[in-house]
């Protein structure tokens, strides 16, 4: 399958299906020497895993990660790293009553069209399970990027039509949604029980803030940095949007109010959110996505079999009432995977 591997320099390549054996991912260029904690991995696979709470799918995978190459002594080797994470709570005869129909929402009618078979069992590699290696890949990346002094968070910003009001980095991983703001925090809980209760789903909007890039990261042109990381965020299969500092708020502001003037001090506002002409300016970098429902809702609905006849389905099964809690983790493992990569291709230019 063409498609699974990202990155030019820091490169990444995920493998496995929703209900196969395993899932995983292989990773190439990491930087050799350095030392590199299977536990550090492991707290944030601990953080996208299912099952963490009633906002959550009930699907219980405890997303154990095995390294069986890149690692020699606690010290990344620099050859090509391969962590497997092995399924263990697969159910495909949960699929058995549609696995003729298309489900709206789902990639089923597109796979099929495009390769002519598909995997009825909770949508193959279109399943949200395919992040897990991203979510390896991205700890690796994070690791040598935490050298380079960068951090990156991010967190809910609005589920359900419910958006936070104030801003508190310290809560967002207290709460199960993983909301920046306690109090919408408790409102967006209400909602996706209430949407739950009725066979229901929501989406929302995840935000992503990073700092300690150095001004100079990006490739003019195609491989823009802002670019780069729009393609990283849209490849997460419920991803539909991305804006960047004042995102589509600047279609309605003059130029006066939109350009960030610069002092002694460096930017005074940051507009472009952290990203001028596709190239980092060592402001802080800000995006937002827009994540859509589940699609897997137990409500009828109306679709089509493989046959081309009209039926009505419901989704039943383990999933996710809304996708952003456990899309936080996977956004940020992209962000890693993408500055990692451009800090390398960067380092290349000047040898």
């Amino acid at each position: 399958m063409a498609g699974s591997t990202y990155g030019e320099v820091f490169k990444v390549t995920t493998f496995g299906e929703s209900h196969g054996i395993s899932v995983g991912v292989i990773v190439d260029g990491v930087t050799p020497g350095v030392e590199l904690d299977p536990t550090y991995i492991q707290k944030q696979m601990d953080r996208r895993k299912p099952g963490q709470s009633s906002v959550t799918t009930p699907r219980k995978e405890y997303d154990t990660i095995n390294i069986v190459s890149g690692i020699f002594e606690g010290k990344t080797t620099g050859t090509p790293m391969c962590i497997i994470l092995q399924n263990t709570d697969m159910r495909p005869e949960a699929y058995s009553d549609i696995q003729n129909a298309f489900r709206p929402g789902h990639a089923d009618f597109t796979y099929l069209e495009k390769y002519g078979i598909r995997d009825h069992r909770g949508s193959g590699r279109a399943s949200g399970r395919e992040t897990a290696g991203r979510v390896a890949a991205g700890a690796v990346a994070r690791k040598l990027l935490e050298r380079r002094g960068v951090s990156i968070v991010a967190f809910t910003k609005m589920l359900g039509g419910i958006e936070c009001e104030t801003f508190d980095e310290s809560v967002i991983e207290e709460n199960p949604v993983r909301a920046c703001d306690p109090v919408a925090a408790e409102r967006m809980i209400s909602k996706i029980h209430e949407l739950a209760a009725v066979g229901d789903s929501c989406g929302g909007i995840v935000e992503c803030r990073i700092r300690g890039v150095k001004p100079g990261l990006g490739e003019p042109v195609f491989d823009k940095l802002d670019a780069e990381l729009a393609k990283a965020m849209l490849s997460i299969g419920a991803v539909k949007g991305i804006e960047f500092g004042a995102g589509f708020a600047a279609a309605g502001m003059n130029g006066s109010e939109h350009n960030d003037e610069m002092d002694a001090n460096g930017y005074r506002t940051n507009n472009a959110g952290g990203i001028i002409g596709g190239i980092s300016n060592g402001a802080e970098i800000v995006f937002r996505i827009a994540v859509k429902p589940t699609s897997s809702i137990s409500r009828p609905q109306q679709t089509m079999n493989i046959f081309g006849q009209e039926q009505t389905i419901e989704t039943h099964g383990r999933h996710d009432p809304s996708i952003c809690p456990r899309i936080v983790p996977v956004v940020e493992a992209m962000a890693c995977l993408v500055l990692e990569d451009m800090y390398k291709r960067q380092a290349a230019l000047h040898d």
